[in-house]
């Protein structure tokens, strides 16, 4: 199954826009995101993508301080971006009160994570991206199974506008580091490449 893409009328703004990806009766399973304005819902992912994320997961949970959490179905907002963003992993420390139960400010992410499909890989190498630096997330990991070179990992830092720096990139097998306050060594070696 591919991505679906819902299109609203153009002259909706963000408030109907999330309101309508908030009420509306999505597919049971499906991730749904707001990706530059247009709402677009993907099939759950396959195993070996899970497995990926799983074992990035269970890396960072032996760095991180205690009150900040890794979440798989969180959604960041990025209005400016016309973005309601699910990544695979973010890694934040959750505010007392939030404006919503459905979504926080993506600018409240120190770490966002995000595995290729084959049918989104487009999105999470350039739209996502770019939403990503313009709320001023510090890291952004890309794990990109379907990378033209081959499988690699990549992380993004630095962010100024709606551009990050490249910080490192690993073929699969061979080791990534994340900075601090993760000082953390990811051994792409145990991922999948299919």
């Amino acid at each position: 199954m591919r991505a679906l893409t819902v299109s609203q009328e153009p002259e909706q703004n963000w408030d109907d826009l999330v309101r309508f990806w908030e009420e509306m009766d999505w597919p049971e399973g499906s991730k749904v995101e707001i990706i530059e304005g247009i709402i677009t819902v993907s099939p759950a992912p396959g195993l070996p993508h899970n497995d990926i994320t799983d074992r990035i997961q269970r890396r960072l949970y032996a760095v991180i301080p205690d009150r900040w959490g890794i979440y798989q179905t969180l959604a960041l907002s990025v209005p400016s971006r016309l973005g309601m963003l699910i990544p695979d992993l973010v890694v934040t420390q959750l505010p007392d009160h939030t404006e919503s139960d459905t979504h926080i400010p993506a600018a409240l992410a120190e770490l966002v994570v995000e595995v290729t499909s084959k049918s989104n890989a487009r999105h999470d190498r350039i739209s996502k991206p770019a939403a990503y630096a313009t709320a001023g997330i510090p890291l952004y990991l890309l794990v990109d199974r379907w990378a033209p070179g081959g499988p690699t990992a990549t992380l993004y830092g630095e962010p100024k506008g709606d551009v990050y720096r490249v910080l490192s990139a690993a073929k699969f097998g061979d080791p990534l580091k994340l900075p601090a306050p993760f000082d953390l060594t990811i051994d792409t070696g145990e991922f999948p490449e299919a």
